[in-house]
């Protein structure tokens, strides 16, 4: 039975969000990234964006095979390849610094500390800005937000959907789940109100305006007069 197409897509980015959710479960210590799904005439590739790329793939490739095989009897995926890719600046990943902080925050540490942590390395790796949002019952019985923000980011518009980077986790605490949002606007993102001027190779030269042939011939009469009178005087 085909669905329509409205119903197809639902489905579809639900069953793309239960698999973010099983690689984050399964490759949380690996320092799980993120992964894009392409569907190809000889099956389903999956790219799995990691930390530490070793552990992914396990040893011998036990670790992708057991991956490759629950993907493909549990979820239903058709002939699934499954390719790790590592991730080069692991502090402009939303998704790691994310998982980062939760981490900290079940063992202990202080929201507001883990969070000016966070915030600075992401900066310092080039970011033009971030943001960092913990909800839940982090001081007290009370469930409240604390947000933490940096540079610039775009909250609408063809810059926020296009550029911006956004990763929710949540973190196990003994009140209860805390949960943690990462926004991060990557160094090579491009505002559309961002003026850039080409520089020129060569220098344009000054050019003397040419003078009409009646003013030239008005000038050429007065300076013959003036050459007139000092001969005279």
């Amino acid at each position: 039975m085909n669905l329509p197409a409205e119903l197809h897509f639902i489905s579809e980015n639900i069953k793309r969000l239960r698999i973010n959710e099983f690689l984050l479960s399964e490759l949380r210590r690996s320092g799980y990234g993120g992964m894009e799904i392409q569907r190809t005439p000889l099956g389903t590739r999956i790219a799995i964006y990691a930390e530490r790329p070793g552990m992914v793939i396990g040893g011998r490739g036990k670790q992708i095979k057991r991956l490759t095989k629950v993907l493909e009897e549990e979820f239903k995926i058709e002939n699934p390849q499954l390719e790790v890719r590592e991730v080069e600046v692991p502090e402009l990943n939303a998704m790691i610094m994310a998982q980062r902080i939760a981490s900290a925050l079940e063992r202990g540490m202080h929201f507001r500390r883990v969070s000016y942590t966070a915030l600075k390395r992401i900066m310092d790796a080039g970011a033009k800005g971030a943001e960092i949002i913990i909800s839940g019952k982090i001081s007290g019985e009370r469930a409240r937000y604390e947000k933490f923000r940096e540079g610039h980011i775009r909250k609408c518009g063809e810059a926020a959907e296009n550029f911006v980077l956004e990763a929710d986790v949540q973190a196990n605490l003994k009140p209860g789940i805390v949960g943690v949002v990462v926004r991060i606007m990557p160094p090579y993102a491009v505002f559309p109100d961002e003026i850039k001027l080409k520089e020129q190779e060569q220098k344009v030269a000054q050019i003397t305006p040419v003078s009409k042939p009646e003013e030239a011939q008005v000038e050429a009469v007065a300076e013959s007069e003036k050459s007139g009178d000092t001969k005279e005087g």
